[in-house]
């Protein structure tokens, strides 16, 4: 995995069950653990964006509500209330390694409209110029059905197109893509590499996973659609151990690496 050891531009993307637990509180441990290893990555000289969700879990956690809302309103309302306890805590936590943050919100038209995109792209590339770190998201407190993206995966592999990345990496609660759903088939074997994104590899992406975020395997084959059609390597790799990042980086096999330019 020589291309994640010499990427020097990478978009890392977290999920709302890596960052909180069942009870849609923030998993403090782990948020910390993950910033730590971010903080020295860009340390060691590379340039990271941070795809986060967990807004609207994190806002139905700090609200005390019982369970994520049906309703657009209320989700945009536990989005709101989230989202500040997520940049609050972002920015305590990389201060503490003197690393500044900025929070972008997007919405599905900055790729549908020439003038935003270029002006998207443009503070990208100038905050990451200055070395900040920018966390983006969704934002979910004014997008509508028109305008969302509709999972963070998809985001993140728009954001790694935008800004130029050379390595997508999707933290998530599972492996990596395995032969078969591995909570149902004790047989599943994790697929170290994948070459060719065809009709085979969609087969077997599954539905949506924790009750916390939207996302599931497909979405994630989506995303890696999206970046390899621009010759980016996207990897997945399990959110529970933010080391694993490390790992990676040393061109050690983790997860599922789907080899930029592998579409069919």
């Amino acid at each position: 995995m020589a291309s994640f050891q010499d990427a020097k531009r990478i978009v890392v993307k977290v999920g709302s069950s890596t960052l909180t637990y069942e009870t849609g509180m923030i998993n403090i441990r782990r948020v910390e653990k993950l910033v730590k290893v971010l903080a020295d990555l860009r340390n060691s000289g590379k340039e990271i964006v941070l795809v986060s969700s967990g807004a609207v879990a994190v806002g139905v956690g700090k609200l005390g509500l019982k369970e994520r809302p049906h309703d657009t309103p209320s989700k945009q309302a536990a989005a709101a209330v989230g989202q500040c306890e997520l940049m609050y805590l972002y920015d305590k936590l990389f201060a503490e390694y003197n690393h500044n943050v900025a929070q972008v919100l997007l919405t599905r038209d900055i790729v549908e409209v020439e003038k935003r995109t270029e002006n998207v792209v443009n503070t990208f590339n100038r905050l990451l110029e200055m070395g900040v770190i920018p966390v983006v998201n969704e934002n979910d407190t004014v997008a509508v059905e028109e305008i969302e993206f509709g999972d963070n995966d998809t985001l993140s592999a728009i954001v790694a197109t935008l800004v130029g990345a050379n390595a997508l990496i999707l933290m998530s609660d599972i492996d990596g893509l395995y032969t078969a759903n591995p909570h149902e088939d004790p047989n599943a074997t994790l697929i170290r590499r994948v070459e060719t994104i065809d009709d085979s590899i969609l087969s077997i992406a599954g539905g949506a996973g924790s009750n916390r975020g939207t996302g599931g395997m497909i979405t994630k084959i989506h995303a890696a659609q999206i970046a390899c059609s621009k010759g980016i390597d996207m990897a997945i790799i399990q959110g529970e151990n933010p080391d694993l990042l490390y790992d990676l980086m040393e061109g050690k096999e983790v997860g599922t690496h789907f080899v930029g330019g592998s579409i069919k």
